[in-house]
């Protein structure tokens, strides 16, 4: 049991968790201080956490599903758990609904607008597995699919959207899509003969990173605006800063010419940014309140 659970584990890449989650919880530390004036309840985290964890489970769980065939056919991922035979496709379709269905129990906990809003979320995590068939705009829908994860934690305290919270959804948007597309250089020649769709495969390499470039500049406005809008202060502004040297140094280890080093500015560095941010947001929330 235990071994077919890490197999599950592996299949969704449970350590990648580690992207969005903070800002999860940095959605709801915002919008509970800001409109509540005080930091959201253990009963709140523990229902933003149930609906993080099916929310990305059900997501990772339809795109290895959905791209098994492709999957078999690429050396990169051939060894993924669907294709290697690990997983039954019974078995993670299984996996699929019991995912959903906690993403709704915590949805149906939180408050009303989390469940009003849940279609929209659930459509957007279906969609994403399919756009590589039809659109190089793949990144894009990719990145505000996971940047429903801070605006999900914003409502799930707040139940309300506001300015502020779409200003820090589009910036985490463009985040995840600049870095996705770092990502998916290295599977432009796979992606050509499959005839699947990307902008490194419309635009090259590097272009691609270009535009990787611009995409990360919207996120550093994004996280400038969110200064302005709120009451956070020098603690996260030292973090903001800290992510702007992340994302400066992301794109320089990684050029047209050599990718060897996309791996570490993809897990490693993407993983420490979205910590630093929400731990540095966390301690100017503290020192703000107390």
């Amino acid at each position: 049991m235990f071994k077919k659970i890490g197999i599950f584990l592996q299949m969704i890449k449970f350590e990648h968790t580690v992207f969005a989650l903070p800002f999860a919880f940095m959605g709801a530390l915002l919008g509970s201080v800001s409109l509540r004036g005080t930091f959201p309840s253990w009963a709140e985290i523990g229902w933003i956490l149930l609906a993080m964890f099916g929310a990305r489970s059900a997501a990772m769980g339809l795109n290895r599903l959905i791209d098994r065939v492709s999957d078999k056919k690429n050396p990169r991922t051939a060894g993924r758990a669907i294709p290697a035979g690990l997983l039954k496709i019974s078995e993670v379709v299984i996996f699929i609904i019991a995912s959903f269905v906690l993403l709704f129990w915590a949805a149906w906990e939180l408050n009303s607008l989390a469940m009003k809003l849940l279609p929209i979320a659930v459509f957007m995590l279906v969609l994403y597995s399919y756009t590589k068939r039809f659109t190089w705009l793949c990144h894009v829908v990719l990145g505000f699919t996971i940047a429903l994860a801070p605006l999900g934690g914003w409502v799930a305290v707040t139940g309300q959207v506001n300015w502020t919270a779409m200003v820090f959804f589009v910036a985490i948007a463009f985040w995840v899509a600049g870095f996705d597309i770092i990502y998916s250089c290295q599977d432009v020649e796979f992606d050509t003969k499959e005839g699947l769709y990307s902008i490194p495969v419309r635009f090259g390499v590097a272009r691609s990173l270009i535009i990787a470039k611009c995409f990360h500049i919207v996120t550093a406005a994004g996280f400038v605006a969110l200064l302005v809008m709120t009451d956070l202060g020098w603690w996260y502004i030292a973090g903001m800063i800290l992510s702007f040297v992340i994302l400066f140094y992301e794109h320089h280890i990684v050029t047209p010419k050599d990718l060897s080093r996309l791996q570490t500015a993809f897990f490693t560095m993407n993983g420490v940014l979205s910590i630093a941010v929400f731990i540095f947001t966390f301690i100017d929330l503290v020192v703000y309140q107390y």
